[in-house]
């Protein structure tokens, strides 16, 4: 008995066709994104990628905290890099923009309309469609990481960090969390769950980590790191 075909009903054949043009389209987008990233970020230079909540406001001892940080940072020659929106990433571009420091802004198209925060040079803004391609750009020319109290965002950025670091897809460079009212219970859970309990990290996997209480410990850090013949460089 011959074997009957099995067809395609016509709606799969219509889905497959609409979402292979789109797919094609999509490939564009993330293309200019990513060219307009490096173009941009080519001609910064060195520079320190700034994480933290968005509803931080000013006056509050991390807002003030991130303003000064980024004030340090300038002076040490490194431009500022934050997700451009309003909290910590405001603060950052604050510091380094009253400083005369670059200041760089990666806001992102989100539906409640993040605005783009006033204290980003002109031509250091990129927005963009895509985290993915956002999170290149933090990575690929941040010469540190530093993550004040933040939420999901935050968390995202810190463990995709450490991810690339420990699978040796970027090589290290200087991780670092202020404000132990904030950090210490997660760190603490991350080595005593994680790594004591369960085995799922090595214990050098959280020396990859700093934590500190001020901005002037967190710049001495970086200070330190690239005095001992560690080259400022893109991660990739």
């Amino acid at each position: 008995m011959e074997k009957s075909k099995t067809s395609t009903p016509q709606s799969e054949k219509s889905w497959t066709t609409d979402l292979k043009a789109q797919s094609s389209w999509q490939i564009f987008k993330v293309m200019s994104e990513l060219v307009e990233g490096f173009e941009k970020l080519n001609k910064i230079g060195p520079s320190v990628s700034i994480f933290g909540s968005a509803r931080t406001i000013p006056g509050d001892r991390y807002y003030e905290m991130t303003v000064d940080l980024a004030k340090k940072l300038t002076e040490e020659g490194y431009g500022v890099i934050t997700g451009g929106g309003p909290g910590i990433m405001e603060a950052a571009n604050k510091g380094a923009f009253e400083s005369g420091g670059k200041s760089v802004g990666l806001n992102i198209d989100l539906p409640f309309e993040q605005e783009p925060n006033q204290f980003i040079d002109y031509d250091k803004l990129i927005t963009f469609k895509y985290f993915f391609c956002r999170k290149v750009m933090f990575v690929k020319y941040a010469q540190a990481f530093i993550l004040m109290p933040g939420g999901f965002g935050t968390m995202d950025e810190f463990f995709e960090c450490l991810t690339l670091i420990q699978t040796h897809k970027i090589d290290r460079f200087p991780i670092i969390c202020i404000g132990k009212d904030y950090w210490e219970g997660l760190l603490n859970w991350m080595s005593g769950v994680m790594m004591q309990h369960f085995n799922n990290i090595h214990p050098q996997d959280m020396e990859l980590i700093s934590l500190v209480e001020t901005v002037d410990e967190a710049v001495e850090i970086i200070r330190e790191y690239y005095q001992k013949e560690h080259p400022l460089k893109p991660n990739f």
